[in-house]
């Protein structure tokens, strides 16, 4: 294994194209790479409450509710995310700001310096780069995502005081098994013994809960041990406990923007926190939340534009679900997918509430092509006058304005790399 022949002082473009370039495999799953590095890197993060967030789907969401509200608390947080939309340093951030990019290569050029001859994938450079910046800053609270699984996952390096498991669905399953009950045993790997863990999914399969219990780890389950109300278009409500065991209750909650499932998990694993967070931090950190990518708000053309990086059947049901309860607008669909996903079933949730599908292919090599999409459609009944074809996102956005009447709006989705190109054509709320 050759040595990088970079240092701190090299430029963070010219550091993320070698360590994409230091591993032959994008994905290899396993700790013991990580703990061999790990050992000789200083890395310590005993003054940080640690949390680590996985699940199918609401990760990301999840990390950001909690970010917005412990910020509002008045609490410094990290936060450690994939994948990144613009610039990769969107995945480490401190107290809502992006790390610097000197701060990455430096943490990259000492994990070259201890790494030897022990190969690492680019989420575990990644990984370490983050752990190694929390280690200097010590903020008071780490939020860790998990890339892929748990069990396995380079994140999982870190010993959880508290994990949430968001959702389980379908998806990944070439690495985490073929069903839902393989799929929670290996998100369920985050859990630590007699830590309290938080299950966000209503169904929340045998096996992550038997892997709790196995290890004495505290179970709080959504619907059993805590729940939640929708009130109102505005507000709603919650009842949970805290880590004695205490009953929590909170009426007329400000309706976040975010899935409000998410948002009932993440009250809960702020219950078996030990931060004082008041009502009112709690109200504000809620309305304030959002997070890019996710039902986000944008305009094109004068348009109003939503873009959302649902891949997979349960975020596109999800997003088929919010778009249904909005006014009713002639929707054309910009798609993008990458071929090993669900494509049949995104399609099949979304083909109620899209008019017109505009189909692209993606500059990656994973993707699907627009005709391989409109296979699909053509499967599912999709009259071929309903649906176009273009090389790439900017050709389907170019096109879009002559095609659209005063009551249309665009929706984008299907994949990070469908949302991350329309994020640099389309205007947000704001203007930007």
């Amino acid at each position: 294994m050759t040595s990088i022949q970079l240092n701190a002082n090299s430029p963070l473009a010219n550091w993320l194209a070698a360590i994409e370039a230091c591993h032959p495999a994008e994905i290899e799953l396993g700790l013991d790479r990580m703990r061999q590095v790990a050992q000789r890197l200083p890395i310590n993060l005993d003054q940080s409450i640690k949390v680590i967030v996985g699940g199918t789907n609401g990760k990301g969401t999840s990390v950001k509710l909690l970010e917005t509200i412990l910020l509002e608390a008045g609490y410094s947080v990290g936060t450690y995310t994939s994948p990144h939309f613009i610039r990769y340093n969107e995945r480490v951030s401190l107290s809502g700001k992006p790390v610097e990019d000197a701060q990455l290569c430096q943490a990259f050029a000492l994990i070259e310096a201890h790494r030897q001859d022990v190969p690492l994938t680019y989420f575990e450079y990644g990984t370490l780069a983050a752990l190694i910046i929390f280690a200097q800053t010590k903020p008071d609270v780490l939020l860790l995502e998990v890339g892929l699984g748990g069990r396995l996952d380079s994140v999982n390096l870190v010993d959880a005081d508290i994990a949430l498991i968001s959702t389980i669905a379908l998806d990944h399953t070439e690495w985490l098994g073929p069903d839902r009950e393989s799929i929670g045993f290996e998100k369920a790997g985050i859990f630590r013994a007699r830590s309290p863990a938080v299950c966000g999914d209503p169904d929340a399969p045998k096996s992550l809960i038997g892997h709790a219990k196995s290890i004495n780890a505290p179970l709080f389950r959504n619907g059993i041990d805590y729940q939640y109300e929708r009130l109102s278009d505005d507000t709603w409500s919650w009842e949970g406990k805290n880590g004695s065991g205490e009953k929590v209750c909170f009426a007329d909650l400000p309706l976040p923007r975010l899935p409000l499932q998410n948002a009932a998990a993440v009250l809960q694993v702020l219950q078996l926190m030990p931060v004082n967070v008041s009502r009112e931090q709690l109200g504000l950190g809620l309305s304030k939340a959002q997070l890019t990518g996710r039902m986000q708000a944008a305009s094109h053309a004068g348009f109003p534009c939503v873009l959302d990086v649902a891949h997979n059947p349960e975020s596109a049901a999800y997003l088929a679900h919010a778009l249904s309860t909005q006014s009713s607008r002639t929707t054309h669909l910009v798609l993008g997918m990458l071929a090993d996903k669900d494509m049949f079933e995104v399609c099949q949730h979304l083909l109620p509430v899209v008019d017109y599908w505009h189909l692209v292919t993606l500059d990656t090599p994973r993707s699907a092509t627009a005709a391989q999409l409109r296979g699909i459609l053509n499967t599912l009944g999709v009259s071929s006058s309903s649906v176009a074809e273009y090389p790439h996102v900017r050709a389907a956005l170019s096109a879009l304005p002559d095609l659209m009447e005063s009551d249309s709006r665009v929706v984008i989705a299907g994949s990070f790399y469908t949302v991350t190109d329309a994020l640099q054509i389309v205007e947000s709320v704001n203007g930007k």
